[in-house]
């Protein structure tokens, strides 16, 4: 498990291949594919939690309507939707690092995160990050002080969760905006760190 983000070389083909079939057989017009994709690339996506994350690090009342109730408060910025009916957010702090898994399959809370990375649905992530957290963050490059708790939440088909990641340093004079550029779908899922 040493690289957790690149897609098998021959994914973009497969995926052609059935997009070429289904709208072959009359089962998916490129239309609808083309709306499927705009909605995943501007309706909801990293972008989004990115823009939540950045909203919280400059508004305290903000940040606190998200503590108390992730679904309500990321609602407020327009991003809702089924996959989001109960979102917790966990925010990392200096004496906590929180990571995100499913054990179970990929429950993921894509309004606000998109589509869940292929390392997200992987047997090994899911099996390990629960036993061995410290070892499988390392892997990402995400190296934990010894001292600093980790916890590791497990979402299922009830409950989402997504991390609140500690703002970087040096981002004080930084807008809602440019420090939304900062934030990475990995950080708000707590395998990497800004």
């Amino acid at each position: 498990m040493s690289d957790h983000s690149v897609l098998p070389a021959d994914a973009a083909l497969k995926i052609r291949a059935i997009q070429s079939l289904l709208a072959e057989k009359g089962f998916l017009s490129q239309e609808v594919t083309d709306t499927i994709v705009d909605y995943f690339e501007t309706k909801v996506g990293p972008r989004n939690g990115a823009q939540v994350v950045a909203k919280a690090w400059r508004d305290p009342e903000f940040k606190a309507r998200l503590l108390a109730n992730g679904r309500d408060a990321v609602n407020e910025l327009g991003f809702s939707g089924f996959e989001g009916a109960t979102l917790h957010v966990l925010e990392n702090t200096a004496s906590v690092h929180n990571v995100v898994v499913c054990t179970l399959c990929s429950c993921y809370p894509w309004p606000v995160l998109g589509l869940p990375p292929i390392w997200f649905k992987s047997t090994p992530y899911r099996s390990r990050v629960v036993i061995d957290p410290r070892g499988v963050l390392a892997e990402f490059g995400t190296d934990i002080p010894a001292n600093k708790e980790i916890r590791v939440w497990d979402s299922n088909a009830e409950i989402r969760y997504f991390v609140l990641p500690e703002p970087p340093v040096g981002c004080e004079g930084l807008n809602e905006t440019e420090l939304a550029a900062r934030v990475t779908r990995d950080s708000m899922i707590g395998t990497r760190l800004l």
